[in-house]
C-alpha cells in the first residue's frame, strides 16, 4: 500500500479483525517486546497494540500464535509515514501487511475458504498490489535449512519466498505472478482495466474478477500450485500472467540486496523464474 500509515491505519485494524475472527480469537497470543523477547499478548497488550496502530504516525508489529519455531499463524505489519520519512526511507517505500496461514488450514478448509478470506482482507485494505501464495518459511533460524530452501525455490517456482524488504522500494509496482494476484491502479488502468486484463489472460482455469474501487483479483486455478520443473510442471498459467505483468514487475535493486547464500544474480533469476 503506497500510502502513509495514518491514512490506512483504520483499514489495517479492520483487516486484522477479519483475520483474527477467521483463525479464532485468541490464536495470536505473543508479540516481541522492545528487546525482541516474546511476551504474552494479554488484553492490556492487545489494547496497547491497537491504540498504537491507530494513533502513531508509523507503526510496526508482529503477532504470532506460539513463541517457537513452529509458528503457524502470524500477522506482520509495517506502516511508514510518507509525510515525515526516516533518514533511510525511500519515497517508493510502502506499508505492508502480511497474514500467514499454515498449509493445514488450506487443506482442511479448502482453497475456496482461503480465497474468500483473502478477498475479505482485500476489501478492507486500500492496496496497490497483493497476493496469496504457497510460501517457504524464510525466517527459519537454521542456516542450513535456509540454504536448502534457496535451492528448492528454483525447482518449485510456485513457492514464494517472503521478503519484507520488497516494501522498501516497490512503490506501485507488482511483486509477481501468484495463485491470487490483486491489482489496482495505476497498473490495472495501464493494462486496460478488468476487461483489458481479462482479454490478455486466456489460460484454462484463469479468472479475472472485478473488485470495488477499480481493482481486480486474478485467480490461477482452484488450488495454489508449487510446480516442479524436474517433473515438467512449469505452471503455464503463472508464466502467462507474468508475461502480461512484466513491464510493471518489481525487481530488487542489486546494489541493495546482500545475502551470502543468495546472490543478487540468484535473486534476479528467481524474480524472473516465470519469464526466462
Amino acid at each position: 500500500m503506497h500510502r502513509s500509515h495514518q491514512e490506512i491505519a483504520p483499514a489495517v485494524a479492520r483487516a486484522l479483525d477479519v483475520y483474527t475472527q477467521a483463525i479464532r480469537p485468541g490464536t495470536l497470543a505473543w508479540y516481541p517486546d522492545s528487546e525482541g523477547d516474546w511476551q504474552r499478548l494479554d488484553a492490556i497488550a492487545w489494547e496497547r497494540t491497537r491504540r498504537g496502530m491507530l494513533e502513531s504516525p508509523s507503526f510496526f508489529v508482529t503477532l504470532i500464535d506460539r513463541p517457537d519455531a513452529a509458528v503457524k499463524f502470524q500477522f506482520d505489519y509495517g506502516g511508514i509515514s510518507l509525510e515525515v520519512p526516516g533518514l533511510l526511507d525511500d519515497p517508493r517505500r510502502t506499508c505492508i501487511a502480511t497474514f500467514s496461514l499454515p498449509v493445514e488450514f488450506l487443506e482442511q478448509r479448502g482453497p475456496g475458504h482461503v480465497r474468500e478470506l483473502a478477498l475479505q482482507l482485500a476489501t478492507c485494505l486500500p492496496f496497490h498490489s497483493g497476493y496469496a501464495s504457497l510460501c517457504f518459511d524464510m525466517f527459519c533460524p537454521l542456516a542450513d535449512v535456509a540454504r536448502q530452501l534457496y535451492k528448492l525455490c528454483f525447482r518449485y517456482p510456485g513457492m514464494d519466498m517472503l521478503d519484507y524488504r520488497v516494501s522498501w522500494d516497490i512503490g506501485t509496482r507488482v511483486p509477481g505472478a501468484y495463485w491470487l494476484t490483486f491489482l489496482s491502479n495505476p497498473v490495472l488502468g495501464e493494462l486496460g482495466g478488468v476487461d483489458g486484463l481479462r482479454a490478455r489472460l486466456t489460460s484454462p482455469g484463469t479468472t479475472v474478477q472485478a473488485l470495488d474501487g477499480e481493482r481486480a483479483v486474478v485467480t490461477l486455478g482452484q488450488w495454489p500450485e508449487a510446480g516442479d520443473l524436474e517433473a515438467g510442471k512449469d505452471l503455464p498459467a503463472y508464466r502467462a500472467l507474468a508475461r502480461v505483468l512484466e513491464p510493471w514487475l518489481y525487481h530488487c535493486d542489486p546494489q541493495a540486496f546482500v545475502h551470502y547464500d543468495f546472490s543478487s544474480a540468484d535473486r534476479l533469476r528467481w524474480e524472473r523464474r516465470f519469464l526466462d
